[in-house]
């Protein structure tokens, strides 16, 4: 197999969920195409040490978290509207779900994407985080008490 064959075969296996939590982060399109861009380049240089798909998965999130936290640190960023984004990444039924969890403050909204959306445990969730389960669980517990008083129309509790 060929090199370029077997980095489309990576890009195209991990590529959505790379995107879709740096969008998550980012919330704005170009920026999440910036961050992807540099954690599949960063993913081809460090893949040989990777030895399984779960050792890939997490380090392609790790990866993905540190540069949007990189590029959120910058002095020259600026939030931008999320229409474009979320015509591009979510089903018309989907997005006022979407919106609102794009809403919740940045460590509830990563939280909330890799516990619902990647399907990590509490434990795992808090390793990739850098952060202690009980404080995963409280951020988890307290998005789903704004996400779910936004999507009832309630003002945030």
């Amino acid at each position: 197999m060929t090199d370029e064959r077997r980095a489309r075969e990576q890009v195209e296996r991990w590529g959505d969920m790379v995107w879709r939590l740096a969008l998550a982060r980012t919330r704005h399109i170009q920026d999440s195409e910036d961050v992807f861009q540099e954690v599949f380049s960063r993913f081809f240089r460090h893949e040989g040490e990777l030895d399984s798909d779960e050792h890939r998965k997490a380090w392609l999130i790790r990866c993905t978290l540190n540069c949007t936290n990189t590029l959120l640190a910058a002095p020259w960023r600026k939030h931008l509207p999320l229409d474009e984004a979320l015509t591009r990444a979510v089903p018309p039924e989907e997005r006022e779900a979407y919106e609102a969890v794009l809403a919740l403050p940045r460590p509830y909204r990563t939280a909330v994407h890799l516990y619902y959306v990647e399907g990590y445990s509490v434990a795992e969730v808090a390793a990739l985080m850098g952060a202690k389960e009980g404080t995963v669980k409280s951020w988890l517990s307290r998005g789903r008490v704004k996400l779910a008083a936004v999507l009832k129309g309630d003002d945030e509790p």
